[in-house]
């Protein structure tokens, strides 16, 4: 009764369905026609599975293939036996992978129709995606960075199909409390709060002014991405290469915001952090700094002020702010936000390895950070699923 089409676009499937399985505050067919018309294909293979029920279409799962390094699949003690091996065969160097989900995005999503049996859905989708992956030559399947909501559905597979639960890099939420940014300061807590007023008094001095921008010239575009790509080599987890034609086609979407910070005198732009406005949530997407500047001018805290500023100016009660670069993030006051992989590799041995390792992997072995909050507060570690 449930059948499977994979498409190659996001227009194969009517906008109707669009609307209704990814309305905000999720990233929707916007997001994803900017990932296939960006020229990303060296990278990924998008694809869309289309979901129906006795003939109705149910359901949206977003999907990619990927030539995945190595080196961010196995462990560290291993990488050197891998790079010696992948000096005779090459492709060993690459781990062909079909996921369900995005590149770049925060949380891996299903979209739903209203009444849709999750379940089910999930099930079936499993299993047409494992003939998909062998038809690709993908030896890895993953349901990517799902959250809470939906892993529910997603469980029963570690049963009935030998998948492995593999523990992700958590995504982060602040809600906002109150209608402006003085009630979301008096909402931390004190030790947080005397931290960022310091901080931020300490930057009070900083010659900048904020700017807020819809569909920048191709100018500024020019700026932004010069920021992003600084911000980007300088990052220590790098799953994809983003382009410039990306920002051009994501910019161009009617909620992107960019909010920027400019030098007084020169203009020179400093840093920015492109938006988007989902209904009341705010997703805090991309961000980009210059780190030549003095670091007593603290950017990345006045860029999170103007942000937060902004946000309440259009009547945003959350903001999301996405994975990796936790310290600030914290310190700001956002909350951990669970995120789980769901996976299966095609040789049982490799399989059976991969899952005894992901046992070994928690918030506090996937980064120092995290291991330091955890430290702090040891109820909030996530629990390995069995």
């Amino acid at each position: 009764m449930y059948k499977i089409q994979w498409h190659q676009s996001v227009q194969d499937i009517p906008e109707t369905l669009w609307q209704e399985c990814f309305a905000a505050p999720y990233e929707g067919k916007w997001w994803y026609a900017a990932l296939e018309r960006a020229g990303l294909d060296r990278q990924f293979e998008f694809i869309y599975g289309l979901v129906s029920y006795n003939d109705k279409a149910v359901a949206i799962a977003p999907a990619f293939l990927m030539d995945v390094p190595i080196a961010l699949v196995i462990p560290l003690a291993l990488l050197p036996i891998f790079n010696l091996i992948g000096k005779i065969f090459p492709a060993l160097l690459y781990q062909r992978t079909f996921f369900i989900g995005s590149p770049c995005s925060d949380e891996g999503r299903v979209g739903l129709v209203h009444g849709a049996d999750a379940a089910n859905v999930f099930a079936s989708i499993n299993k047409s995606m494992q003939i998909k992956a062998d038809e690709l030559g993908a030896s890895m399947r993953v349901w990517k960075d799902f959250a809470q909501e939906q892993q529910a559905a997603l469980v029963p597979l570690l049963k009935n199909d030998d998948l492995f639960h593999l523990v992700s890099f958590p995504g982060t939420s602040l809600h906002l409390d109150g209608k402006n940014k003085n009630d979301y300061i008096a909402s931390l807590k004190a030790s947080r709060r005397n931290k960022i007023k310091k901080k931020m008094k300490q930057a009070s001095d900083a010659p900048v002014y904020v700017e807020i921008l819809f569909q920048p010239s191709a100018a500024v575009m020019e700026e932004i991405f010069r920021l992003f790509w600084q911000t980007y080599e300088k990052g220590n987890t790098k799953f994809e290469q983003l382009n410039r034609s990306f920002f051009d086609e994501i910019s161009q979407y009617e909620n992107s915001h960019y909010v920027i910070l400019r030098k007084n005198e020169s203009k020179e732009m400093l840093s920015f952090m492109l938006c988007f406005k989902l209904g009341d949530h705010v997703v805090n997407k991309f961000i980009g700094i210059d780190y030549s500047q003095p670091k007593e001018w603290f950017l990345y805290f006045k860029l999170w002020d103007a942000a937060v500023e902004w946000a309440y100016s259009v009547g945003a009660t959350s903001i999301q702010s996405g994975q990796t670069g936790y310290s600030p993030k914290i310190e700001l006051g956002n909350d951990m936000v669970a995120l789980s992989n769901y996976c299966r590799h095609k040789n049982p041995m490799v399989n059976f390895i991969y899952k005894a390792v992901a046992k070994t992997i928690n918030w506090d072995t996937l980064d120092p950070d995290l291991a330091s909050y955890l430290k702090a507060y040891p109820e909030l570690k996530p629990p390995n699923l069995k």
